[in-house]
């Protein structure tokens, strides 16, 4: 493939990418916005394959085997993978992203017939020493992100005594270690440097990560997802791939802009989100004492029918019970009979940015009824019944009257100022920041305990009845 060819195809490919995440910034237009991100990385892959750069039939061999092995993995995710799981894979991916960084820095840097000479040569060095970084914090943070994600790590924040100077000293060694990376690496005796260092990263990583409690993890997810693409983008500039460096850079500004959005909604500082998460200050939060109120299906049922203006609340509870077609279907039957259903979105709501988005698109919920939090919340007030499902923290109102609570200034759905509100949950446990809801011993409170999809079940037999 001729240069002017390959060039063309990169340019189209990037152009697919850019109209890929304005598709993705809405719902309605979601689905499109994936297959232009498909149809640009067939683009991609397929001029990378035919390039100058693959040479003899040994390398096609190669390319060809990873292309099958990766397609198969890829292929099993898509089919086995339940929604529910989906924030440990995208963890888990921008993982493998981190570490190509890596191997690909280490691969780089050994290449003996490296044509650079002079600054050139320095200024690559120096790109492989920050791709090797940065993609080494990325793929250990990821991996403990996974793990927080999966339930394999707890979801508190593990801070030890002067983290902030142990963050600090790891980061002033890293620089130590790039001036000799780099002294040295004109006599070819950098390796020891950039090993140090790698080692150093991944210490990094897991700490950085280690120090964030649950409430942040979406936050995390996103900041994730913004540090895979700038180690792309390194990667880019490390084999000279201009495709490589804009769509690194279309992903780390996007993952980062997305960081930003979801802490000025949470009134977060991001900087404070990776110092450690929420659970790190203030006093013990108030215990939270009092009577709870049960209730039935049947009862839930006469409920909404004696209601007008109804608001549906998800958490990851509904996402975990596979209850949101169950939803979908009790949404159509209060809608056929007249009544005014919504669904309310917190943007931490899940595990992961916009996970409830997803689950509801899925179930084929009309994108004209789900409302983000800032839509919705003043409104609460006109509403007859509000349903969370499976939410916790989202809905807990001691981050608006505790400053003591360990969410405090959070931002939540302020349902209790409904008329009634029903909390379908299987316990009195706390949610995944481990913080107590006082929501949940409200007068105006009913807890319908159980499976969500079960209860929700039940909840359609009794209004079908």
């Amino acid at each position: 493939m001729s240069h002017g060819l390959l060039t063309m195809s990169y340019i189209t490919a990037s152009i697919l990418f850019i109209l890929s995440l304005s598709g993705l910034s809405r719902q309605d237009t979601s689905r499109r916005g994936n297959y232009f991100g498909m149809a640009g990385m067939a683009i991609a892959i397929t001029a990378t394959i035919f390039s100058n750069n693959v040479h003899g039939e040994h390398a096609y061999i190669i390319l060809i085997i990873a292309l099958l092995i990766g397609g198969l993995i890829g292929s099993f995710a898509a089919a086995k993978v339940e929604m529910t799981q989906m924030p440990e894979l995208v963890a888990l991916m921008h993982s493998l992203v981190g570490m190509a960084a890596v191997l690909v820095g280490y691969a780089n840097f050994m290449e003996e017939a490296s044509p650079l000479v002079g600054v050139e040569k320095t200024i690559h060095e120096l790109e492989i020493y920050i791709g090797v970084f940065i993609g080494a914090v990325t793929f250990s943070g990821s991996v403990i992100a996974f793990g927080k994600l999966r339930g394999k790590i707890s979801g508190k924040p593990v801070l030890l005594p002067a983290r902030h100077w142990f963050n600090l000293s790891l980061f002033i060694i890293t620089f130590i270690l790039g001036y000799q990376f780099l002294e040295e690496a004109e006599t070819g005796g950098a390796l020891l440097p950039l090993a140090v260092m790698t080692g150093i990263a991944l210490i990094f990583g897991i700490h950085m990560v280690m120090a964030i409690g649950g409430a942040d993890m979406p936050v995390v997810v996103s900041m994730l997802n913004s540090y895979s693409g700038w180690a792309a983008a390194a990667t880019g500039f490390m084999l000279s791939n201009d495709l490589l460096i804009v769509t690194g850079a279309l992903v780390g500004s996007s993952g980062a802009i997305l960081s930003y959005i979801m802490c000025k909604a949470m009134n977060r500082h991001f900087l404070s989100v990776i110092a450690g998460g929420f659970g790190t200050g203030g006093g013990e939060a108030a215990e939270v004492t009092g009577e709870v109120y049960p209730i039935e299906a049947e009862e839930t049922a006469q409920l909404l029918r004696d209601s007008k203006n109804i608001v549906i609340i998800p958490g990851y509870g509904m996402a975990v019970a596979q209850a949101q077609h169950t939803v979908y279907e009790i949404t159509k039957l209060l809608t056929g009979q007249g009544k005014k259903v919504r669904f309310a979105i917190h943007p931490v709501a899940g595990r992961m940015p916009g996970h409830m988005n997803v689950l509801l698109a899925e179930a084929k919920v009309p994108y004209d009824i789900v409302f983000e939090m800032d839509e919705i919340n003043e409104d609460f007030s006109n509403v007859d019944v509000s349903i969370v499902i499976g939410a916790n923290d989202i809905v807990n109102p001691s981050a608006l009257d505790d400053p003591n609570s360990p969410i405090a200034g959070m931002p939540v759905l302020e349902c209790w100022k409904g008329e009634t509100t029903i909390v379908l949950k299987r316990s009195m446990a706390s949610g995944y920041a481990g913080v107590g809801n006082p929501l949940f011993v409200r007068e105006n409170t009913r807890m319908l305990f159980g499976d969500a999809n079960d209860r929700l079940q039940a909840l359609l037999k009794a209004l079908q009845a």
